[in-house]
Formats: structure tokens, sequence, C-alpha cells
């Protein structure tokens, strides 16, 4: 399965939560399955989409989900032990692993050889899981105690989409709106 399927698979199960979008493709996919204003799509900053999300979920109460990629996730691996150490119970981080930096040409990242699972375990999270083991629906409907990792492993490629057709004022002015609703 390619990311845009599984950004699919993951926005069947979404409602109100709000959602942080790694840069570039993962962004622009996930602005063609479903563009709603409680998504963040980040537009720079490689590596800081768990930081930003992190941010959000210590500020207030609804559910975080932030879409990363294994590259993002390798260049701020320290992300990964604040987060734990913060632990914030509405903060769910999912790393959309493809073994490439998908955005700049499909080159090899070193997840292949390297478990994010064990480094996330070894971070200090408690909820670590492969999404293809677990219900991702039933996961979201419980009140977690806990920050959660989920690892998904998908093929590398980027669909064929167009830009984001948004400014980034427009994005930030919709999402703030869509924090401060209730």
């Amino acid at each position: 399965m390619k990311r845009f399927d599984a950004i699919k698979k993951i926005m069947e199960n979404i409602s109100n939560e709000l959602l942080i979008a790694n840069i570039g493709f993962p962004s622009r996919e996930l602005y063609e399955i479903c563009d709603r204003n409680e998504n963040f799509y980040m537009l720079g900053s490689m590596g800081l989409a768990s930081s930003i999300g992190l941010g959000l979920a210590l500020s207030q109460d609804k559910k975080i989900i932030v879409l990363d990629g294994d590259g993002s996730t390798l260049m701020n691996l320290g992300s990964l032990v604040t987060i734990a150490n913060q632990n914030p119970k509405n903060f769910i981080l999912i790393v959309l692993d493809n073994h490439a930096y998908g955005s700049t040409g499909n080159q090899e990242t070193y997840t292949k050889n390297t478990n994010l699972l064990k480094i996330a375990k070894s971070a200090g999270f408690k909820n670590v899981f492969n999404y293809n083991t677990i219900n991702f629906k039933d996961l979201l409907s419980k009140n977690l105690i806990e920050s959660t990792f989920i690892h998904f492993e998908i093929e590398p490629g980027n669909a064929d989409v167009g830009v984001i057709d948004l400014s980034p004022d427009e994005i930030k002015n919709r999402f703030i709106k869509a924090v401060k609703n209730p």
C-alpha cells in the first residue's frame, strides 16, 4: 500500500480530531483526499510536525493526530523523547514509513535497517503499535491515558496530486478557528 491509500484508510476513521500533516507530498495527498479545517498542512520545517503536534496537545483537550514520515522522524528523533516525557494523553503520532524521502525523489532512508517501534519504546512511549495489527477506529474511540506511537509501513511512491491551493495564512487561520471550536 502506498502513502495515498494509507492516508485514505486513516481518514476513514477521523471525525473532529485535529491533524498535523508532514511537509511535501503527505500534506498534498491529505489535501486531495480530505481537505478540512481541522487539517494543518506543513509547508516547511521538515522534522517538526511531531513537535507542533506536541505543543498543540499540551494546550488543549482535543485529540491530536500527527502524520509524519520516516525521514522526518529520523531528522528529529529528540522529539520522541520529549513527547514520551510530556506524555499528553490526547497525542497520536502515526509514522508513515516508506523507507524513503518521498518528497525529494524517494532517496532511501535508514528505516529499512532501523526499527522505529523499538526506538519509540526506548524513548518512553508506552502505547506503541503497528498500524496493521490494531483497529484504528477502536483506538480513536478510547480515552487513552498515554501518548501513542503508531508505525505504518508502506511502499514508496507519491500520488499524482496537485499543490495545496491555500495560502499559508489561509491554512493557519482556518486551523486556528478549528482549534478554538469545541
